[in-house]
């Protein structure tokens, strides 16, 4: 196993009813921007929720966030944040709104020439605008780590960003928000959950076992729940382990003492900014690809994998890892997320070269657990996955 440092320091409220505590774990005295997504927590009841939690703060709101948190949108919240001297936010929403949150709290005391250096340069937050969360849509994890990613659409771009002074004080996980979330968002969470946990579990092996079988009951939790969320989102205990599970597969548990990889994650990036795609689904498209073409690399955490996750228990280490790669995808599918560029658009060719001219562009050109991967391999895998 390898050295690490754990810290976490986001305080959970967990179950039912727990919006209501929120006003206990912000000062009384802060002045709060509310930001929050589309305006479907005004249908839910969530909002209501909310608003009543903070009815003795001083609270503005700031609405209107997309999916994939658009820099051109926070640079207008930014200007309120400064203009109304704000102290404190709070996200009501998935990991675009909480993502976007991140980044306002970076740029907020930002002493730089422009915010955007804050994702270009990739810039560490090491103090950033205190801020709180409100989990409406399980995930992306970012409830309880320091990451973010943020979409520039005048440019097609999309970074990521972090640093220890970006996890939220504190984030409210209340299962009962499922039964709101449609299908489609359910199945997007239930995929991109799956694959946090595969980029930091299927690199090689460092003796860290207790982290394999963390990786492993957090995907064997979430195969198992997610047939019943699909098919009753009010369903609570499978709401819960759902939720539970999202939030673990990226807190920074699973990835301490082991290598990661975030190479799906690159790429998918890139077919979000271009095509505009789900993230969830993105990583879908390149997954089964990613681990073909890196196969010799990959194998024995793949067999590894296919026997402890899907039971496959026989055939030689290659044949249960490609078996393990077949019934991820098989997976995907059963959420009903098609796995290859082409189901999303027709405007495809290309689309690698110019992956792999913004990876060599970035500098990116040493990726993966091991620092093998360059931007001609990211240009193969893309190709396979048209």
């Amino acid at each position: 196993m390898n050295n690490f440092n754990l810290h976490n320091p986001t305080k959970v409220l967990f179950g039912k009813g727990q919006i209501e505590n929120i006003s206990k774990e912000i000062p009384a005295d802060a002045k709060i921007l509310l930001l929050y997504g589309g305006g479907s927590i005004k249908k839910n009841g969530i909002y209501e929720q909310v608003t009543e939690a903070l009815e003795s703060h001083k609270v503005i709101e700031f609405g209107g966030i997309p999916a994939n948190p658009e820099y051109s949108v926070l640079m207008e919240a930014l200007g309120i944040i400064k203009s109304e001297n704000i102290t404190f936010l709070l996200a009501v929403g998935g990991g675009s709104v909480i993502d976007g949150t991140k980044f306002l709290a970076a740029a907020a005391l930002f002493e730089g020439d422009s915010p955007w250096d804050i994702l270009t340069q990739n810039i560490r937050t090491e103090v950033g605008m205190p801020f709180g969360a409100v989990l409406t849509l399980p995930a992306t994890g970012s409830e309880m780590n320091s990451g973010a990613v943020i979409t520039r659409a005048s440019t097609k771009e999309k970074y990521a960003m972090g640093g220890p002074g970006l996890f939220p004080l504190f984030s409210v996980l209340d299962p009962t928000v499922i039964k709101s979330i449609p299908q489609r968002q359910l199945a997007n969470g239930l995929a991109d959950a799956f694959v946090h946990v595969l980029e930091q579990y299927i690199t090689y092996s460092v003796g860290a076992d207790l982290q394999d079988r963390f990786a492993e009951s957090v995907l064997q939790t979430i195969i198992e729940v997610a047939p019943k969320i699909l098919k009753d989102p009010s369903d609570y205990k499978a709401a819960s382990n759902f939720m539970w599970s999202c939030t673990m597969a990226l807190n920074g548990l699973i990835s301490q003492g082991v290598p990661s990889d975030w190479s799906i994650h690159m790429i998918g990036h890139e077919l979000t900014a271009l095509f505009g795609i789900d993230h969830a689904r993105t990583l879908a498209i390149i997954t089964e690809n990613h681990y073909l073409h890196n196969l010799d690399d990959k194998k024995e955490k793949l067999a590894q994998y296919a026997t402890r996750v899907w039971n496959v228990t026989e055939g030689s280490i290659e044949e249960r890892a490609k078996a393990g790669i077949q019934k991820t995808t098989e997976y995907f599918h059963s959420l009903g997320i098609d796995t290859k560029l082409s189901d999303y658009t027709d405007d495809y060719e290309g689309t690698a070269e110019i992956i792999a001219t913004r990876f060599t562009e970035r500098g990116w050109l040493k990726m993966g657990e091991r620092g093998t991967l360059t931007p001609e391999d990211a240009a193969s895998i893309m190709k396979m996955s048209y």
